[in-house]
């Protein structure tokens, strides 16, 4: 079980204060959406709770298995090691290394490594064309290929919370809407709980059980995706209501 609470969070890059005060929570098993446009600080909590941004105020607890970590001031690689795994931004593979290369370094977690095999198998049951390449290099596949060995790598590791940080940047609408859809299979199917930073409003509200909307770095609008999607102005702005 893993649940994370962010609490009055405030980070940024040097001088330049990116998050304001921010606060939210994901219960176990949830998928919760972090939304909001380019440049408002999604993934600025996104990498404060991996811990490649270092918040100047606030808390990041998370609790996994009834005990409480403060991921404010650890270091990433002590975080992915409580079951913390990325999905980052442009997926930022290895390109020439093979898929299964990619594949296999994703289970670095020591606690992941005794289920390497199981894990895979996982991977290439979920993403069959993972298994009808796996010996391909990662930078001759395409865009939606590299989206699917990213959460799968991800997967290696056997995340009890899993961050997915803008997974339809650059990808056709049809791969986005597929990709989603996977990613709520997956939450569905394994119990994960997750925090997915996304600009896509549409495809968000599809999968998220609730939602914040992050402007200039601070939640404006909180709610059920039902709720978001609901509110004239976010309908407006964001849905093309």
């Amino acid at each position: 079980m893993s649940s994370l609470r962010i609490a009055n969070l405030s980070a940024g890059y040097g001088a330049v204060q990116v998050l304001h005060d921010v606060s939210l929570s994901v219960e176990d098993g949830e998928t919760v959406a972090l939304l909001g446009t380019n440049g408002n600080g999604k993934s600025t909590l996104i990498h404060a709770v991996i811990g490649r941004v270092a918040p100047t105020a606030g808390s990041i607890l998370l609790e996994i298995d009834g005990t409480t970590h403060q991921l404010a001031g650890m270091k990433p690689e002590a975080i992915v090691a409580l079951g913390v795994a990325i999905v980052p931004e442009g997926r930022q593979l290895f390109p020439k290394l093979t898929v299964e290369e990619n594949l296999l370094l994703g289970a670095f977690r020591k606690a992941a490594r005794p289920a390497i095999a199981t894990n895979l198998a996982l991977c290439f049951e979920t993403f069959p064309r993972l298994a009808e390449r796996r010996r391909q290099l990662a930078g001759l596949m395409s865009g939606g290929e590299q989206q699917m060995l990213a959460l799968a790598r991800a997967l290696m590791s056997a995340p009890k919370l899993l961050l997915i940080d803008e997974p339809s940047v650059g990808l056709a609408p049809i791969i986005v809407s597929r990709m989603i859809e996977t990613i709520r299979e997956l939450k569905e199917q394994y119990g994960l709980t997750v925090l997915m930073a996304e600009q896509n409003f549409p495809q968000a509200v599809k999968i998220a059980d609730r939602g914040y909307v992050i402007v200039h770095g601070k939640i404006a609008h909180q709610g059920t995706a039902a709720e978001l999607g609901d509110n004239e102005m976010i309908r407006r702005f964001y849905l093309g209501g």
